[in-house]
């Protein structure tokens, strides 16, 4: 029996800053371009929670049921650690893209782009089909492909054009930004799992690139958004240079990746690049809000 803290670890709460980020970052380009709405907003940050959620329920259940999970390394999963059946395990994840479906469906009609909810589709198959169906492209090195396009680019662009109705330079350079570090969240954690992936023939980009160049390329990540305050600064921004801060912050958590950690050890880099994420969308939001006024 699956007690709450069980719930809790399914719903990978270290990941959920993945998806509040660039909202937050849309918020604050919205607030650029003249156009914030606290509800659109609000409306937004659950549609992308309750998504975030629901690809860490259905990838649960789909490694689960595949058996991916049976040699894993990293806190046991609800459906692999036989805390849960499959079916519940499935039943929660469909639930929460449904609230997120619902909320994005409202989210749609305030603002009257129906179009938008092609792109909704496409989040949920996209997310489905990350670790699920017979031919999971996560499972091919490309989840970080679906991560940049859905937690950087839709993620950020579609809160900013669905406030404001339009998608500006300044939104794409910050969905790319918050974008590499949800991907850099998503090798470290894939960087933990190479050893159990191998073994069940899971080739994340992490095992394809090995580990060695897969640690380099997680400092990588955490590193490129910072360059690209720069652009932002180019296109009359200069208050977005506020996430420059962080930089203070790669060589703390990146000590241990590039030291070799292994299995549990690679947790706390998963948590602070979490954070870090985080930090890096409230910064950059305040960035913009400053320069307005």
């Amino acid at each position: 029996m699956a007690t709450i803290n069980d719930w809790l670890e399914g719903a990978r709460v270290r990941t959920l800053p993945a998806s509040l980020a660039p909202v937050i970052i849309g918020a604050g380009v919205a607030v650029d371009e003249g156009g914030f709405s606290l509800p659109r907003t609000l409306l937004a940050a659950v549609v992308a929670l309750a998504f975030q959620i629901g690809v860490n329920f259905s990838n649960d259940y789909s490694d689960g049921v595949r058996g991916t999970d049976d040699f894993r390394t990293g806190p046991p999963r609800l459906t692999g650690g036989g805390k849960a059946s499959p079916k519940l395990v499935l039943k929660l994840a469909l639930a929460f893209f449904a609230l997120g479906a619902l909320a994005g469906f409202v989210l749609v009609a305030l603002s009257g782009k129906w179009w938008i909810l092609a792109v909704g589709a496409a989040s949920i198959l996209a997310a489905w089909f990350y670790t699920g169906g017979k031919n999971p492209y996560g499972y091919m090195g490309l989840g970080e492909v679906f991560v940049m396009v859905f937690f950087g680019w839709v993620a950020t662009v579609g809160t900013v054009y669905l406030q404001t109705g339009t998608a500006p330079a300044t939104a794409w350079i910050s969905g790319t930004g918050v974008g590499f570090i949800a991907c850099a969240l998503l090798m470290v954690n894939n960087i933990r799992d190479i050893p159990t992936d191998k073994l069940t023939g899971k080739r994340t980009l992490a095992v394809r690139m090995g580990d060695r160049a897969a640690r380099y390329s997680f400092v990588v990540l955490l590193v490129l958004p910072l360059v690209l305050l720069f652009a932002l600064v180019v296109l009359g921004r200069p208050w977005t240079l506020l996430p420059l801060v962080l930089a203070l912050l790669v060589g703390p958590i990146s000590r241990s990746v590039l030291g070799g950690a292994k299995g549990r050890e690679l947790i706390p880099a998963l948590k602070y690049t979490g954070l870090y994420e985080l930090s890096y969308g409230v910064l950059l939001c305040a960035g913009f809000v400053i320069g307005t006024l």
